[in-house]
């Protein structure tokens, strides 16, 4: 059996999906790579190679001499820092797709994941329960390239049978790395400023609702969908998926439960216009149907997971 390879294996969703495949197939059998190798220590288990994405060659030679047989790309530059570079955010979230893509294509890697996300849609879709087919009409070069991506991974599928497979995250939430320069990193930030005993300047409205995920959610999510066979995958573009949706004030009263102190002030700033085109939450029934999708975390119960996560020792 091939091995697993993760591509932007230091990022936030990098490290949570190592931590997975590690329980799941073995260190032994996972590959990492990135700029840099990733600061969570179970990283030493698995073979690192330091890569740029963007380097086809680097990319090529890696899954040839290393027996990869799945690919999990999710490098990417985010929907905030994307709109300080537009030009840099297209390059990083487009070319190593199809460096990857095309490897698939010529038999390299038999299955592919790669993510796209809520910033897909834009003002003009609907807010509440925003369907799959909805509107694709984004604001950030991070949602444009997404979409993008979608198509490209798509178009494989259909041309030349690509196993490529892929979800529209909402914002993740995770305790195990920092943030990576998102939209929705105000929720990450604020469970973590409320475990060390401060509060938070927020930089969205008091009541902008978006869909949130927890990492755990996402990544199981992501192993239920790469687990289930071909002939249920209807949707070759992006399955929508949802986990919970609250709003800066909610997520406040829930980390109240836990620390009553914690309190958030409120200067918005660009990224909420960023997060007003986006969905309030989203209907992932498709996802439902097609593979048996369940989100385990309320808003609630993600907070509890978050402040446990984050009391236990590094």
């Amino acid at each position: 059996m091939g091995k697993h390879l993760i591509v932007g294996a230091a990022g936030q969703l990098g490290i949570e999906l190592m931590l997975a495949l590690h329980e799941r197939v073995g260190p032994d059998q996972v590959v990492l790579t990135d700029i840099r190798p990733t600061p969570h220590p179970d990283g030493a288990k698995s073979m690192y190679v330091e890569a740029d994405a963007c380097d086809a060659a680097a990319l090529r030679s890696m899954v040839e001499s290393h027996d990869i047989e799945v690919v999990y790309h999710l490098v990417a530059m985010l929907s905030a820092r994307g709109e300080v570079n537009p030009m840099a955010a297209w390059k990083l979230n487009m070319d190593p797709l199809l460096h990857v893509l095309e490897l698939a294509r010529e038999g390299w890697v038999k299955k592919v994941f790669w993510p796209s996300s809520i910033a897909v849609f834009g003002p003009d879709a609907p807010k509440t329960r925003t369907p799959q087919d909805a509107a694709l009409h984004p604001t950030t070069v991070y949602g444009v390239s997404k979409i993008a991506g979608e198509l490209w991974c798509n178009y494989y599928h259909t041309k030349y049978g690509v196993d490529v497979r892929s979800l529209r995250y909402p914002g993740l939430i995770g305790y195990r790395s920092q943030p990576g320069g998102g939209t929705t990193d105000y929720a990450v930030d604020a469970l973590i400023q409320a475990a060390q005993g401060r509060g938070l300047e927020c930089y969205l409205d008091a009541n902008e609702r978006l869909p949130m995920m927890s990492m755990d959610d996402a990544i199981r999510g992501t192993l239920q969908l790469m687990d289930a066979p071909s002939e249920s995958i209807h949707v070759r573009t992006s399955y929508n998926l949802h986990g919970c949706d609250f709003s800066p004030l909610e997520l406040e009263a829930a980390i109240q439960v836990h620390v009553p102190e914690f309190a958030m002030t409120f200067a918005p700033d660009h990224r909420q216009r960023i997060a007003a085109s986006w969905p309030n939450s989203i209907d992932d029934s498709a996802a439902q149907q097609d593979w048996g999708w369940k989100a385990e975390h309320n808003l609630n119960g993600l907070v509890e997971h978050i402040f446990q996560g984050l009391q236990q020792p590094a």
